[in-house]
């Protein structure tokens, strides 16, 4: 069939489909799923004869749109913030996953950039992490404490503080997506050439494996939700920049719904990097090597399997439980 020919055919249903994913047409779980099932025949179709085709593009789109639409108005039986989590994060996730993957490879580029900066311009950790701490750091790895900064003040005021400021960040890198995600990406660029200046910094001055066992006990949770909230940004940005079939408008208020679900997601996480910042990061070069290792390994662990392995289980299971309820 003539790729013109199968648009004209289904234009209507897809139209209608529209309706009904934007609210104007309101159906039940079961029309739902019905609806849900056809639009999958002709993604299949389109994949198997129009695989590079805008066409496939759109009903990929389609599809994963009324998808979240028939999980949103089951029935949820089970705890609404334990459902969030378990299950609505990681299906909006999964879905706008490539945006993950853009703010992974946007914090790697950049951190490198960091890197090489503090190499070949000796002058440009100052710049970056300023005179006064880059001083104030090498007079503690002189003095064979390159974690001191973290041993300020009181554990718990330390943690209020670091938490508040680094949801504000955290903030900034999500909300300023609004420009066209140009926000996003410059809050990114800085943030993660700090990173790299940071860790060049104490390679630079021979104490990067002693600094990696305190500041990495925190920045697994801290620094992987920078990158998620990197992720909500570009996902605002790109929700105005590229409506696809949508009004921008409509289109907006999907990605801003969407990402900032993920956003709050991160909330957790942040929390706890602050409370390992103030209370455990200080006591770093203290601890058995094995128990960094284990507290650092573990973090990362877990918060990359929820924002990276978890959400395609979960897809798989949903779409198991949707062919099941139809047959």
């Amino acid at each position: 069939m003539r790729e013109v020919y199968f648009i004209k055919q289904n234009k209507e249903k897809w139209l209608g489909i529209e309706q009904v994913i934007q609210g104007k047409i309101k159906k039940n779980p079961d029309d739902l799923s019905s609806l849900y099932i056809n639009l999958i025949n002709d993604l299949s179709f389109a994949q198997s004869y129009y695989p590079k085709s805008n066409t496939t593009v759109y009903l990929n789109h389609l599809s994963s749109q009324i998808f979240q639409k028939i999980y949103k108005t089951k029935r949820i039986e089970e705890n609404r913030l334990l459902y969030f989590f378990k299950t609505e994060v990681p299906m909006i996730v999964f879905e706008y996953r490539r945006y993950l993957l853009y703010s992974f490879i946007f914090f790697f580029s950049f951190m490198l950039i960091g890197v090489l900066s503090a190499i070949y311009d000796k002058d440009f950790a100052n710049l970056i992490l300023s005179e006064g701490y880059v001083n104030m750091t090498i007079e503690n790895i002189k003095n064979g404490n390159p974690v001191g900064v973290y041993q300020e003040g009181s554990t718990w005021g330390s943690t209020i503080g670091i938490t508040f400021n680094n949801i504000i960040v955290g903030a900034k890198l999500y909300l300023y997506g609004i420009f066209l995600g140009v926000g996003t990406f410059f809050v990114l660029m800085q943030n993660s050439i700090m990173v790299g200046t940071f860790q060049y910094f104490f390679y630079e001055h021979g104490a990067l494996a002693d600094s990696a066992r305190g500041i990495w006990l925190h920045g697994a949770f801290e620094i992987f939700s920078m990158i998620v909230e990197g992720m909500c940004g570009l996902i605002l940005g790109a929700s105005i920049l590229f409506p696809r079939t949508l009004s921008r408008f409509n289109s907006f208020k999907n990605g801003f719904k969407n990402s900032f679900k993920i956003f709050l997601s991160t909330i957790p996480f942040t929390i706890c990097a602050g409370i390992i910042e103030g209370n455990i990061t200080r006591h770093a070069l203290k601890m058995p090597l094995a128990l960094n290792l284990i507290i650092i390994f573990g973090c990362l662990g877990i918060i990359s399997f929820y924002y990276f392995f978890y959400p395609a289980i979960v897809n798989r299971k949903i779409k198991k439980q949707i062919k099941n309820a139809i047959i």
